[in-house]
C-alpha cells in the first residue's frame, strides 16, 4: 500500500518550531503510517537532536522514489548568518521561509500529499525583507479562496477574516463574502473524513442584533448569505448570538461554527483546546495544517516546549490526505 507523503516545516529556528517538530516525528512510530519529509537545515535537527537527547534517524529525501514509510530529511542551505535561538532575527526568517516555499512547491507539483508548518515569526520574515505577512498571505497568492479553519475533537472553527484589524473586519462582513466562504467550505468539508458537517454562522452585533436594535448587520448582510447558501442546498444555520454559538457546537463533531474575525473565533477555541489545537487550511488542493500556537521564543532551547498540538497537526494532515483532500 502507498503511504501519503507528508511534508513537514520546523518553523523559525529561533523559536520552538524544530522542538516539537523533532519531538513529533522521533514518535513517528505512533503517527498514521506516512512518509513524513521534515524540510530543514541539517545542522538545525541535528542541533535539536542533541538539545533534546532523541536521533530521528532521517534519511535523505529522494522524491523521485517510491514513498515509505518513515522519516526522510529534505536537507536546505543555512544563511550566512547562523540561526539565534529565542531571537527575532533576518537569518531565523529567511530559514522558516525557504523551508515553508520548498514544501508548498512540493505539493503544488505532486511530490508531496500534505504540508504541516510548524510556526513562523511574521516579525523575523519582515526584518528578512520577505513581502507575506505568513504562511497564509503567501498561500493567498496561489489559492485566494483558501479558508483558516481551528479543529479539536470538541470544537471546529472556521474564519471569515483573519489577521485584519478589527475595524476592517467588520468591514469586510458582507454577504456576498459570506456566500463564497460557506461554499468554499462547503465543498472542501465534504471531501474530509467524518462528513457530512454543518455550518453555524455566528452574529456579529451582542445578540446577533436583537432584531436590528442592536446593529443591522445580521439583518442587512449574515442572514441573506445564509438563506441564499441554504437555498443552494448547503447545511448552514444562524445567525447565532456569538456568546452562545460556541456551546451550540462544543461536543457535536459535525458543527462548524462559522467567526466572523480572528478574536471572536480563536477565544473560544484556544479556551477549549489551546494544547491540542490544530490550524488547518482548506479550500487548497492538498491538505495544509499546523499547530495553534505561535513560536514561544521565551522558552526556546529548554526543551519544554509541549509537542501535542504540533503532533495532532500531522496526524489531522496524514488522516485528511489518505481520503486524498
Amino acid at each position: 500500500m502507498t503511504v501519503p507523503r507528508v511534508g513537514v516545516t520546523a518553523g523559525d529556528p529561533g523559536g520552538i518550531g524544530p522542538e516539537v517538530a523533532v519531538k513529533s516525528l522521533a514518535g513517528a512510530g505512533s503517527l498514521p503510517p506516512a512518509s513524513y519529509v521534515l524540510f530543514a537545515p541539517a545542522d538545525v535537527v541535528e542541533a535539536e537532536e542533541r538539545r533534546l537527547g532523541v536521533r530521528l534517524n532521517a534519511r535523505p529525501w529522494d522524491p523521485g522514489r517510491e514513498p515509505e514509510r518513515g522519516v526522510f530529511l529534505a536537507d536546505l542551505p543555512t544563511p550566512v548568518r547562523a540561526p539565534e535561538t529565542g531571537r527575532i532575527t533576518a537569518a531565523n526568517g529567511e530559514i522558516s521561509f525557504r523551508a515553508f516555499e520548498a514544501v508548498v512547491a512540493g505539493a503544488r507539483d505532486g511530490r508531496l500529499d500534505a504540508v504541516v508548518t510548524a510556526p513562523i515569526s511574521k516579525a523575523a520574515w519582515a526584518a528578512a525583507g520577505l513581502p507575506f505577512l505568513g504562511h497564509t498571505d503567501y498561500l493567498a497568492r496561489f489559492y485566494p479562496g483558501a479558508v483558516m479553519t481551528f479543529w479539536s475533537d470538541r470544537l471546529k472553527v472556521a474564519l471569515l477574516s483573519h489577521h485584519r484589524p478589527l475595524l476592517d473586519a467588520v468591514a469586510s462582513v458582507r454577504k456576498d463574502a459570506l456566500l463564497g466562504l460557506f461554499r468554499t467550505l462547503h465543498a472542501a468539508l465534504d471531501r474530509l473524513p467524518g462528513r457530512p458537517y454543518r455550518l453555524l454562522a455566528a452574529g456579529l452585533n451582542p445578540h446577533a442584533g436583537e432584531e436590528g436594535y442592536l446593529g443591522r448587520e445580521e439583518i442587512d448582510e449574515i442572514r441573506p448569505a445564509v438563506e441564499a447558501a441554504a437555498a443552494e442546498g448547503i447545511p448552514v444555520t444562524g445567525p447565532y448570538p456569538p456568546d452562545t454559538v460556541f456551546l451550540k457546537a462544543l461536543g457535536q463533531r459535525d458543527a462548524v461554527v462559522v467567526a466572523l474575525y480572528h478574536d471572536q473565533g480563536l477565544i473560544a477555541f484556544k479556551l477549549e483546546a489551546f494544547a491540542t489545537g490544530v490550524n488547518a487550511t482548506l479550500g487548497l488542493p492538498f491538505p495544509r495544517t499546523s499547530p495553534d500556537h505561535g513560536t514561544a521564543f521565551d522558552i526556546a532551547g529548554k526543551g519544554v516546549a509541549d509537542a501535542r498540538s504540533m503532533e495532532e497537526a500531522i496526524r489531522l494532515a496524514a488522516a485528511f490526505s489518505a481520503t486524498g483532500s
